[in-house]
């Protein structure tokens, strides 16, 4: 039988399933631990992903369709996350389930998801932007190796770092690019940097994994910000995405983000992901927190 277990070889990939693959530990409770990574605060797509695990393993019919959360604090990564499940609706056609994360006693992240069985019904989408095939485009190593030359330590070895997400930018990192109607836009190519297990439930939490990343560049690049910038901080406050079409997250699928406003130390951003042949698979909105010291 295949499992995850399955795929747990030495790769950055395999780290992130060991991370999403919780520990039961109650029939509604499930334990997740955070990688050996030198971090502040616990990765925010790490949270998502796994309060969707331990949704979706409480869910015996249908896939997810949408999510919906809060980032209420910052998480700890140098202890566990307890994951409490609420079953709050199995319906014929749609499941709900509401899951809190807890650390040192208090709630750090809050999700709803809901699931649904194939159904036949209308169908509809936008055309994907056109843009460079991923093959042809620099690795983020590459992307990046300007930068690394010059900067810290600390910061080369993050850079250098193998990562459980291909990223190929399509635009010039620091390039502001402006629509018609004068949008901040960022474009990248995706996939997980290895083969995934058949799972629907795995592909779903890798692309929430890799939703949070980048997302709120968006914002930044229009006014000449990087998030790790030390005159930056940002933090992803809620993040809501809607799983349209069936997808394998170990194929390269088309981030295409813009973010319509900021206002307030807070900044809107969306996200519409594409697969290779053009299917619009999932949509993505995000509210960050944006200071400038």
């Amino acid at each position: 039988m295949e499992t995850w277990q399955t795929y747990y070889v030495q790769s950055a990939l395999s780290d992130l399933l060991m991370i999403l693959d919780l520990k039961q530990i109650e029939e509604n409770y499930f334990q997740g631990e955070s990688p050996q990574e030198d971090r502040q605060r616990v990765f925010g797509g790490q949270v998502a992903g796994q309060a969707l695990v331990a949704a979706g393993r409480t869910v015996s019919k249908g896939t997810v369709h949408s999510l919906h959360a809060y980032f209420l604090r910052p998480g700890d990564p140098m202890i566990p996350i307890l994951y409490q499940v609420d079953r709050i609706r199995d319906g014929s056609s749609f499941t709900t389930r509401r899951v809190v994360a807890y650390q040192h006693g208090k709630a750090i992240f809050n999700l709803s998801a809901s699931f649904h069985i194939s159904e036949k019904g209308l169908s509809h989408q936008p055309s994907m932007p056109e843009v460079p095939a991923p093959e042809t485009l620099p690795t983020f190593e590459e992307r990046m190796a300007p930068w690394a030359a010059k900067a810290p330590a600390k910061r080369q070895e993050w850079i250098n770092r193998p990562k459980p997400i291909d990223q190929r930018f399509v635009d010039p990192l620091g390039t502001v690019l402006w629509t018609e109607d004068k949008i901040p836009v960022q474009r990248v190519w995706m996939k997980a940097d290895g083969t995934l297990p058949d799972d629907p439930l795995i592909h779903a939490c890798v692309v929430a994994y890799a939703s949070d990343m980048s997302l709120l560049n968006s914002a930044l690049v229009a006014h000449g910000l990087s998030w790790d910038q030390d005159n930056v901080m940002a933090a992803s406050l809620d993040h809501a995405m809607w799983f349209h079409r069936p997808f394998r997250a170990d194929e390269w699928f088309l981030y295409y983000q813009e973010s319509p406003n900021a206002f307030g130390a807070r900044a809107l951003a969306c996200g519409h992901i594409f697969s290779q042949n053009g299917d619009m698979i999932v949509s993505v909105v995000q509210e960050g927190l944006i200071r400038t010291l």
